[in-house]
């Protein structure tokens, strides 16, 4: 299946997309200029690309860690994002209401892991006509997506994206079975891999740790697997970030990783 999302296509065999932005809306003008450095990194080389923020985080660790600017500040910043860059935006929502208050500001909406199974969130998402990534529950195995895929389905939208990002097997640790990516296109939806929440040591002390030095390895092998679309978050300072600042990938290295992906995907894809 290919998935149009204003120029971009995703899936049918067709270039790698590339889903990056910083993990949460923290300030106007970091994710203005992070979001203008990733378009020139990708119109340099050629790479579809969807930026990605949450304006909102609503499953930290800790009661006191960041959880966003203001619902209607953030939201506000993305829709900067994509009028001033034209870009597709991608943002996360967690209950059915964040629906309507994203309002035309976001072209992909999420549903984060832990609420995949979610049956009103899913249907809510799907009713909205919108592009639908579903990010695989760290306690899924990757068929049991085909279940929240027709949730989303049975509303007559099948924009559907499946995202894998790791699964838990406790003691603040994720594992990457990439047999998974294979499993998850085989119910016919395009398939994401999410490099950096994969690399996530969960819930470890007061915030979630990570181990970074992981990010490249696994986006290669998940691209040699044959996947249609690349998920990074992607932050200039990512060890002062305000979510997730150790499992981000800093902004300096994402073009020399891009640079490796394209090789690969252009390997297994022949295009």
């Amino acid at each position: 299946m290919t998935i149009n999302i204003n120029q971009i296509k995703i899936g049918g065999n067709n270039p790698l997309v590339l889903i990056a932005g910083p993990c949460v809306v923290e300030n106007e003008r970091m994710i203005l200029e992070t979001a203008e450095a990733i378009s020139k990194i990708t119109g340099d080389l050629n790479i579809p690309f969807i930026f990605k923020s949450s304006f909102k985080k609503a499953n930290r660790t800790n009661l006191k860690s960041f959880t966003g600017l203001g619902d209607k500040e953030s939201i506000k910043i993305l829709k900067k994002v994509k009028e001033n860059f034209r870009l597709p935006v991608l943002t996360d929502i967690h209950k059915e209401s964040d629906i309507d208050q994203i309002g035309d500001s976001a072209d992909i909406i999420q549903i984060p892991a832990f609420l995949s199974r979610q049956t009103d969130l899913l249907i809510a998402a799907g009713k909205s006509g919108r592009v639908v990534n579903i990010k695989k529950g760290q306690f899924l195995a990757p068929e049991d997506m085909k279940h929240a895929a027709d949730k989303v389905a049975s509303t007559g939208n099948n924009k559907i994206l499946l995202t894998e990002r790791g699964t838990t097997f406790g003691y603040h640790n994720l594992v990457v079975d990439m047999r998974s990516l294979v499993i998850m296109s085989e119910l016919g939806y395009p398939v994401v891999m999410d490099a950096t929440h994969s690399v996530q040591l969960p819930s470890k002390d007061l915030v979630s740790g990570g181990q970074p030095k992981f990010i490249k390895p696994l986006a290669r092998a998940a691209v040699a697997v044959g996947i249609d679309a690349i998920f990074l978050e992607v932050h200039p300072d990512p060890q002062n970030a305000l979510s997730d600042a150790a499992s981000q990938l800093p902004l300096i290295e994402l073009k020399p990783l891009l640079i490796d992906l394209l090789e690969i995907d252009r390997l297994i894809k022949n295009y």
